[in-house]
């Protein structure tokens, strides 16, 4: 074992020097770029992630005391409106889209019914929503993939969600998560702000955090852990003049502008 971390360092040392020899690894540039992306995942697994993982453990503990039953702000009834209202909801309050929806699904209760749905009409019905226009020709083209591939059912796996129009991993992951009772993390903006402030991952990537986070937190905590951040985000770290004085996870995070607000009166 101690040979073979010795391995491990000695290689990882030549990887990351600039102008490293090559000379025993693999040949071909491709060959180069995957031996380094496996070792490299390797490393992390030996020499990072234990300490992570006792971070992030210490993190769950503090965010679930204040958060013990964290829960979506959207309002829905099934997964089909769920889908929906969580398209709406991009860069748009959830308040915002609970109030439109409270009308639109008496109006539209199938994805047939948005999918026969007149574009300018359906425009006006949410013109109260950012970005209606888009959000408008999504909703149709999206229920008529739905109506057309899945008999109007909203799916349950991330490979078939992600195939509908305006669905990317991140509304996928509510609608599993919040729907359909499965373990998922949805990365939205709180999730990557709060998430980069504590340390948990620096990536500015969604789909990249959403993989570094699953490392990290147990699985059977991802969507409690996700909703619970994100109320956090909400409350507490918010983009703006965050409230770090009176934040549980202070002790935890590595932001270095905690300490300047804290400093102010």
């Amino acid at each position: 074992m101690a040979a073979f971390i010795f391995f491990l360092l000695t290689t990882y040392y030549l990887l990351s020097r600039k102008g490293g020899s090559n000379e025993m690894l693999p040949t071909s540039s491709e060959d180069t770029r995957v031996f380094r992306r496996v070792l490299f995942f390797f490393c992390d697994i030996i020499f990072i992630m234990p300490d992570a993982k006792t971070s992030a453990k210490n993190i769950l503990t503090k965010l679930f005391k204040k958060y013990p039953d964290p829960e979506i702000a959207l309002r829905f009834r099934n997964p089909f409106e769920l889908l929906i209202a969580t398209i709406l909801s991009a860069q748009c309050p959830d308040t915002r889209v609970n109030k439109v929806t409270e009308t639109l699904f008496r109006r539209y209760q199938t994805a047939e019914h948005f999918a026969q749905a007149d574009s300018e009409k359906l425009e006006r019905e949410i013109s109260s929503i950012t970005y209606y226009r888009s959000k408008a020709k999504t909703l149709i083209e999206c229920c008529r993939k739905l109506a057309s591939d899945f008999h109007g059912i909203v799916p349950q796996t991330m490979d078939q969600l992600v195939t509908l129009p305006g669905v990317g991993r991140k509304t996928a992951n509510v609608i599993l998560g919040c729907a359909f009772g499965q373990q998922a993390i949805a990365v939205d903006t709180h999730v990557l702000r709060v998430s980069s402030r504590l340390g948990l991952s620096h990536s500015k990537n969604a789909d990249k955090m959403e993989h570094e986070l699953m490392r990290q937190i147990p699985q059977d905590k991802w969507t409690r852990f996700s909703l619970a951040l994100i109320l956090h985000g909400r409350e507490t770290c918010t983009a703006k003049n965050p409230r770090c004085p009176i934040c549980v996870l202070y002790s935890e995070c590595e932001w270095p502008e905690k300490k300047k607000i804290n400093a102010i009166p």
